[in-house]
């Protein structure tokens, strides 16, 4: 039997994430790895979920914890994380909440919300890759999202129009963004609203590692300039999404969708439809622990992650040749490279891994038209500084082989 004559049309838009495909092969005791995006297992806070899974399965907790629950979530961690909210600038109630298995299946479901086939969604170039993956599946187009209002909105309603759909949202990673490791300024932020009000679209604001902030001052959330500007979180188009993912723990996938109440409910029908709800006992987890001491954990991996993005920009300073240059993030994981344009990411790890043995991500599949081939990502949450210098200095050696003037011997 030929399933292909069987699949949707969909499935031709969808791809093999290229880091999950990379992970696969850092098995290898000898690699050095800057391709995960991914937090350092070392500092998960073991025993504390140790204490709250025990809880959670005793007594009548028990009876909660492995029961059927509500799509919405489980209220006492929506009831956390609205507090939380409040103190980024984003006053709201649990009925604007929605727990999802992870960030990633939030942008699934706006994927589903939002896009019919041929519809646009404007993305940065280059954007997270897993928003394109989610994306894929709906059978969107992709336009540029210009920062400081570069284009006008009838610039992309146009556009839009000609590829036969209609413009739905505008994406973005907002803080240290995957994979680039930029930040949205103010100015940025209040254009990007600017835009949104002109074409009647929504905002996805992806806070995935807005917790991870190194240096720099604060800037609030898209969502919470617009309820300055608007009044109230129902009177919003922006859409919220935050993880626990990048913080307490990635496995347990749990994260969240904050936005207004019409929002919300489309979403509960999506979830009820698909996975019923997030596992009870993670949420359970996450929220004791998170109401145990989410603050004092997050400034411990802060100044790990700290600690080492500062080794790989001194690394790359002192070791990386003339020709290639690179972002220089205030927090989350991760710094981007530009290469000379001879230079492409995919060919170059094909030979790291063969001789330098130093893994990192390609840039290309970051770019939602297939440009940026010259570009890669590097991952600095999980080397020490030992290892960070040694496999800059391998990465550089080898780039200065493939054209690049070497500045250290």
């Amino acid at each position: 039997m030929d399933w292909k004559t069987l699949l949707a049309s969909r499935n031709t838009r969808m791809k093999a994430s290229e880091i999950r495909e990379i992970l696969k092969l850092l098995d290898q005791p000898d690699i050095i790895s800057f391709a995960g995006g991914i937090p350092d297992p070392k500092m998960f806070p073991v025993e504390e979920f140790q204490q709250a899974y025990t809880l959670a399965l005793t007594g009548q907790n028990a009876e909660v914890a492995l029961q059927y629950s509500v799509s919405e979530g489980y209220v006492p961690l929506r009831e956390w994380i609205r507090d939380e909210m409040a103190k980024v600038g984003v006053p709201c109630d649990i009925d604007n909440i929605m727990i999802t298995s992870g960030s990633q299946q939030a942008l699934d479901y706006l994927g589903k919300l939002l896009i019919s086939p041929n519809d646009t969604a404007l993305v940065s170039w280059p954007t997270y890759l897993g928003a394109l993956g989610a994306f894929n599946a709906y059978e969107p187009n992709y336009d540029r999202l210009y920062p400081k209002g570069n284009r006008s909105g009838q610039d992309y309603s146009q556009a839009a129009t000609e590829n036969g759909g209609q413009v739905k949202f505008a994406y973005t990673s907002v803080d240290f963004a995957n994979p680039t490791g930029v930040t949205l300024d103010r100015q940025d932020r209040d254009s990007l609203l600017d835009l949104a009000d002109d074409l009647d679209i929504a905002i996805i604001e992806d806070a995935a590692y807005q917790s991870l902030r190194y240096d720099g001052g604060t800037i609030p959330p898209i969502l919470s300039l617009e309820i300055e500007r608007k009044g109230a979180i129902d009177d919003c188009r922006t859409i919220y999404t935050g993880s626990f993912s990048k913080t307490l723990s990635p496995g347990l996938r749990v994260g969240w969708i904050c936005a207004a109440r019409p929002v919300i409910a489309q979403l509960v029908l999506i979830k009820q439809a698909s996975d019923l709800h997030t596992p009870t006992i993670n949420q359970m987890a996450i929220n004791t622990v998170a109401r145990r001491g989410f603050d004092v954990h997050v400034t411990k991996i802060r100044a790990a992650y700290r600690t080492r993005r500062d080794h790989m920009l001194a690394a790359l300073a002192k070791h990386m040749p003339d020709g290639v240059v690179w972002t220089k993030p205030e927090g989350g994981m991760f710094i981007w490279l530009t290469l000379p344009k001879h230079i492409t990411g995919a060919e170059l790890l094909a030979k790291s891994l063969q001789s330098a043995r130093v893994a990192f991500v390609p840039g290309q599949a970051f770019f939602a038209d297939g440009s940026g081939a010259n570009t890669i990502r590097l991952n600095f949450s999980l080397a020490d500084g030992d290892v960070i210098n040694e496999g800059i200095k391998k990465l550089s050696r080898l780039l200065a082989e493939e054209g690049c003037k070497e500045q250290y011997p």
